[in-house]
């Protein structure tokens, strides 16, 4: 017998099945949406993982193949090469060279003398040798790589080898000696391979694989040491195909994509090329970046099974909402039906009831057709109208509870996005600024005052130690936040190649050099009028050994005092790019013991602040600053950084901040070396803080 199931029943159960329905496409809509947003996500973690992580690698290799270049551009190495049986020039040639294995990352250095054959490779273990550590044979497959480099015209390159007579596996950083056209032999240095990959490659980051492979595909670098093609650096012979990055790949198609984008990254360094494949039978993405200083790509593989791109945790609360509101809606509805259709039903009902058991009081014969008929008629017709009206409520309830629900999605997803983007550039910024350096150099002799208008800026500050002495520096590039920070990259890259082509003893050189290089990538005329491409700077070269200070600016200057006396060295007055061309020029000022010196970009000195909202100006800062002089450097900047907060109170910051000061005694010794003469003490000084 069939169980009846009344007004109330079935219209439960038929908006039940409506909303289980409606739930199958709006799970699938909603699923499709989440996975483009984790695809778009684990898109951009890997551009900015592989952007950070070729930062990282080209700074070390490049410092440690400047230094080599230096070993080997020496005119002691060059003298004892052609000369390998003279003593004294063995003998000068190991006191210089032992200076710049202290310099070297990993303490140690390789020589080869071309005429002999001669290899020698001095260690912390072999620091006091003067023998070869055993001699190159043409005959031996071992040695083919010297004979290999030797014919190239390259004048470096960079080989992960293993040398089965030392029986060590590095990067070797091999760079040629020549004197003019004639080759006098092989220098240069290298990194445990071991500890390369522990530094750059293997980190925690989950489910992300970084590589490093040549133009040719071979790698380079890899987590395991069994996948790397150890001697394919020289560029000489095949490459076994086990131990190239197409092997990994999953199908040629694939690698023929892998190839086409390692071609767009080379033609533009300044980009990450992805693509979607099967990288050692995990499908994930591969972002590939070329490092064009050391002719590398950095291939980074991420599966995003194994990533947390997106935190899952979110997920449940959103389904408990959505639970809860189908559980009030269908709540609404029933209370609804009950009040609206069911309760006149029953009250009418109970009148015919009432009728039927002869209450005429109130009667309702349905069956007739007068004016208790039509009252019926308009009644049934009435609950009808509200059902069909509640209905569309319902939908229209719905859409737009979907369309606000989307609407709040995209505008979190966005926010998000912009905050993460911001987030990673201020982070990488962050890399670029020499802070450790400087700790490591400098410890307490240096102060440093950093604040950008917003969470990035194109403000810089940069410090390179170098034979002698140290090269500090601050850039103020044009331009605030996103578009700023992305200057001060170009800027940075732009002055480590102008520092590598000039040395770091000559700033008004670095400089025109920076100016030059600026003016050929950023040229005025591919640019709107409204956009400024120009830069401040001002670099100061402190040379221990002579005990002087070499400055040039663009419309930066150098200040110094001991509390009592202020000096000032002022900038040239055209900043780097602007469209009239200067020359920059060197100044030179004694280094005393107990001065301060400051370096300073107008952002300070232009912040509105006081009673009238006038700038801080020059002369408040110089009165700061020789209030300051002799004070420790941190508090130094402490107090600069209270006098700001004052002086600006309420008023926004106008303009990235940057101030960089620095003091020596007469203990500080040249980089490398173990004495040096004292400061000369001016009369009148200020007694000498101890740091």
């Amino acid at each position: 017998m069939a169980v009846p199931w009344g007004l109330r029943g079935k219209s439960v159960a038929t908006l039940l099945l409506a909303c289980l329905l409606s739930l199958i496409p709006a799970v699938l809509l909603g699923w499709k949406a989440i996975d483009d947003i984790r695809r778009h996500f684990a898109n951009a973690y890997a551009e900015n993982y592989t952007l950070l992580h070729m930062q990282r690698i080209l700074a070390p290799v490049s410092r440690e193949l400047a230094l080599a270049q230096r070993f080997a551009n020496s005119l002691v190495l060059k003298q004892w090469l052609a000369d390998e049986e003279s003593p004294d020039s063995q003998a000068r040639l190991f006191a210089e060279a032992e200076g710049f294995r202290q310099d070297f990352a990993d303490d140690s250095y390789f020589m080869i003398a071309d005429a002999s054959g001669n290899y020698y490779y001095i260690d912390d273990d072999s620091a006091d040798s003067r023998t070869p550590s055993y001699r190159l044979d043409v005959t031996q497959p071992n040695d083919a790589w010297y004979f290999q480099v030797r014919r190239t015209n390259e004048p470096y390159n960079l080989n992960v080898n293993f040398d089965h007579e030392l029986d060590v596996t590095k990067v070797w950083l091999n760079v040629l000696v020549r004197d003019g056209d004639t080759l006098l032999g092989l220098a240069g240095t290298g990194f445990e391979l071991d500890d390369f990959l522990d530094a750059f490659l293997r980190d925690e980051a989950e489910g992300l694989t970084p590589m490093i492979v040549d133009q040719r595909g071979a790698l380079q670098a890899h987590p395991s040491l069994e996948r790397i093609a150890l001697g394919s650096g020289i560029g000489a012979g095949e490459v076994d195909g086990e131990h190239t990055i197409h092997a990994l790949l999953g199908s040629d198609e694939q690698r023929s994509e892998l190839t086409r984008a390692m071609q767009a990254a080379r033609q533009a360094p300044e980009t990450i090329q992805s693509l979607w494949g099967t990288l050692e039978g995990r499908e994930g993405l591969i972002s590939v970046g070329y490092i064009a200083e050391l002719d590398w790509y950095l291939v980074t593989a991420l599966d995003i099974g194994v990533a947390q791109i997106l935190d899952r945790r979110w997920l449940w609360p959103l389904l408990i909402a959505a639970t809860l509101i189908l559980g009030i809606l269908l709540t609404i509805i029933a209370v609804a039906t009950e009040r609206l259709i069911l309760a006149p039903l029953n009250r009418f009902k109970q009148s015919a009831q009432a009728i039927a058991a002869g209450n005429y009081d109130s009667p309702l014969p349905t069956s007739r057709h007068d004016e208790i008929g039509e009252l019926s008629q308009a009644f049934s017709h009435m609950a009808e109208q509200v059902q069909r009206h509640t209905r569309e409520l319902e939908a229209k309830v719905r859409e737009r509870t979907l369309a606000l629900e989307q609407a709040n999605a995209e505008m979190a997803a966005t926010q998000k996005q912009l905050g993460d983007s911001i987030d990673y550039a201020s982070f990488i910024q962050r890399a670029i600024l020499p802070d450790r350096q400087l700790d490591l150099h400098l410890e307490h002799h240096h102060g440093v005052l950093w604040k950008p208008r917003d969470t990035v800026g194109g403000d810089f500050y940069l410090f390179r130690p170098d034979a002698g002495g140290y090269l500090f520096g601050v850039v103020d590039c044009a331009g605030h936040g996103v578009p700023g920070s992305l200057m001060t990259m170009l800027a940075r890259a732009i002055l480590d190649h102008a520092i590598l082509k000039a040395g770091c003893q000559d700033p008004a050189a670095i400089l025109a050099e920076t100016d030059s290089q600026s003016r050929e990538l950023l040229g005025a005329e591919q640019l709107p009028a409204s956009i400024a491409t120009h830069m401040d700077a001002g670099l100061a070269w402190v040379d221990l050994a002579t005990r002087q200070i070499t400055f040039a600016g663009a419309k930066i200057g150098l200040y110094a005092s001991d509390g009592e006396t202020l000096t000032h060295l002022a900038g040239d007055k055209r900043p780097l790019g602007h469209k009239r061309r200067i020359e920059y020029r060197n100044q030179s000022v004694d280094l005393r013991p107990g001065w301060t010196y400051s370096l300073c970009t107008d952002g300070l000195l232009d912040q509105a602040g006081g009673s009238d909202g006038f700038g801080f100006g020059n002369t408040r800062f110089e009165a700061l600053f020789m209030a300051q002089a002799q004070r420790p450097l941190q508090a130094q900047m402490e107090a600069f950084e209270q006098a700001l907060r004052d002086y600006q109170g309420d008023l926004p910051q106008r303009d990235d901040i940057t101030l960089l000061n620095f003091r020596f005694t007469e203990q500080d010794h040249p980089p490398g070396s173990e004495s040096t003469p004292p400061l000369p003490a001016p009369a009148g000084a200020a007694s000498q803080e101890k740091s």
